[in-house]
């Protein structure tokens, strides 16, 4: 069992990058952690730091999420560690140019760790907390769920599904003690760009948030209890009026007859 009273956050990715900075961020705040990532060894250098520096626990899962088996190892470490409070699903990977010049194979690699490993966790962790009474769920997506004509279709696709999945175990977790939350980044200065073969000098400087940034964001809007965090927004409400128009369109989504206006008797 955990000695924090927050409990374990279980961070997937969390060799480097993004979740890295979760790590850190976390075990600031209290938390004990199990990591999770393929490469044991990075992982094991920031177990050893973050428990010399915050006094905390911190465990390190080795394991390959597009590995449908490693997948499910991770999901009943979950589900079975009453410690665990919080996931953190993090692990992705992105786009290495366009759709008519990446590998096909590639991408399929894209959505088993992007949507496959990631909709197993968050429903795992949905469903073991729900029952539990308590927990919280981060899902890390990115602005380009909302961009899809801008960047690689696929990449934008597997984020649009992780905003989706959120935005729906929040509806059915509601009142249950689980909260949950999208994080919608923008560019962020990360090795996923380097991993991709591209490379961040290449765009603006003004566009790239440092990753220390974004998860302080990303941690403040938790804390506020939103459900979708974009870090980058200067107003909430151009979200609000993004999403208000959204909900606007159900009660014409699905009649009887098709529409008038495409003049079918």
């Amino acid at each position: 069992m955990s000695r924090s009273s927050l409990g374990t956050a279980l961070i997937t990715g969390a060799s480097s990058g993004i979740g890295a900075t979760y790590a850190d961020r976390l075990a600031k705040r209290g938390y004990d952690l199990l990591l999770v990532a393929r490469d044991a060894g990075r992982l094991s250098a920031l177990a050893g730091k973050l428990k010399a520096e915050h006094g905390v626990e911190a465990e390190v899962l080795a394991a390959d999420l597009t590995s449908r088996d490693d997948v499910r190892k991770v999901e009943k470490r979950l589900c079975e560690d009453a410690s665990i409070t919080l996931l953190v699903n993090n692990a992705g990977i992105g786009a290495r140019g366009t759709l008519l010049e990446d590998d096909i194979d590639y991408l399929e690699t894209m959505i088993e760790l992007n949507v496959v490993a990631v909709n197993r966790l968050g429903i795992a962790a949905a469903q073991t907390f729900a029952a539990r009474g308590r927990g919280g769920i981060i899902n890390i997506a990115s602005v380009v769920a909302l961009l899809a004509e801008r960047f690689n279709g696929v990449y934008s696709g597997t984020k649009a599904f992780v905003l989706n999945l959120t935005q729906a175990i929040n509806a059915e977790v509601a009142g249950k003690g689980v909260k949950v939350q999208a994080v919608l980044p923008g560019l962020t200065r990360t090795e996923i760009f380097e991993r991709s073969g591209r490379s961040l000098e290449q765009l603006p400087p003004s566009m790239v948030m440092d990753a220390g940034d974004m998860v302080e964001a990303s941690l403040a809007g938790f804390d506020r209890g939103e459900l979708v965090t974009i870090p980058s927004l200067p107003d909430a409400a151009d979200w609000n009026a993004f999403d208000a128009a959204r909900a606007a369109l159900a009660p014409n989504l699905s009649h009887d007859k098709p529409a008038a206006r495409y003049g079918v008797a």
